[in-house]
């Protein structure tokens, strides 16, 4: 076992129960290349994956596979991933469903993404939204609530949802997690890893971005998954798991 890791694995065979576990994957629609060897490395690890679709970036080549995998018995979660992947914001940290957008706006762009995406997954297609950046506005909760979404997932550091009805999904970490600018190094990545693991009381969300991962982020990530399964406290989800359960956990109805 990578050294990096000897934390994760100690901290899921000390869990008192199961350890729930999703990993939500963004901004399919890009380098589908990269998409494509993701998808493989969870379908090897017999993983559940979430992906968050960017609507416009959508091709038809990416959603002709995705439909095959999902007919053929793929573990695949598929949800809304904002609209164009625009930044909007003149000043600040990107954002495209921020403070500078009207609400209008911001309606009519979850509005048609979620159209899109129903033509080309009808039922394969679950009823969430993550915005761009992991950050939103109060407004956009409410254009996604109203617009028939159920859920919404940002990193936890966005904060909690703050429009009843709205279901959150929250990221716990994210594999290109920073700490004063820099990227994590493994061993610290892993530590913070077991630290969520050990404080775990709702499924975790593991956040990735494929377009950013080459022939050793898969590497690594390969090492990660097989310590997971190897843990029989290690139960993978999708993301409308989760949200059931989170639901349940908080006594709400599904």
């Amino acid at each position: 076992m990578p050294g990096w890791l000897e934390p994760v694995a100690r901290k899921l065979d000390a869990a008192p129960g199961p350890i729930r576990i999703f990993f939500r994957n963004d901004d399919a629609g890009w380098d589908n290349e990269r998409l494509f060897r993701l998808l493989q490395l969870f379908a090897r690890h017999r993983c559940p994956i979430d992906l968050a679709v960017i609507p416009a970036a959508l091709a038809p080549k990416l959603a002709d596979e995705l439909l095959r995998q999902l007919h053929a018995g793929a573990t695949i979660g598929l949800h809304q991933h904002g609209f164009m992947h625009l930044n909007h914001e003149p000043v600040g940290r990107p954002c495209e469903f921020g403070p500078s957008r009207p609400v209008e706006a911001q309606r009519r762009d979850i509005e048609a993404g979620q159209q899109a995406l129903i033509e080309c997954f009808g039922p394969f297609l679950d009823p969430f939204f993550t915005p761009p950046w992991n950050r939103c506005t109060a407004a956009t909760e409410a254009c996604v609530r109203d617009s028939g979404l159920t859920a919404i997932s940002r990193d936890r550091t966005a904060g909690p949802v703050t429009v009843a009805g709205l279901g959150d999904c929250s990221i716990g970490i994210d594999w290109f997690a920073r700490a004063r600018g820099a990227r994590l190094v493994r061993e610290r990545w892993g530590e913070r890893m077991a630290e969520e693991i050990g404080g775990a009381s709702a499924p975790l969300g593991v956040m990735l971005h494929h377009a950013q991962m080459d022939r050793s982020e898969l590497n690594a990530l390969d090492e990660l998954l097989t310590v997971c399964r190897a843990s029989g406290r290690f139960q993978p989800l999708l993301m409308r798991d989760a949200v059931s359960d989170i639901r349940r956990d908080k006594g709400q109805v599904s």
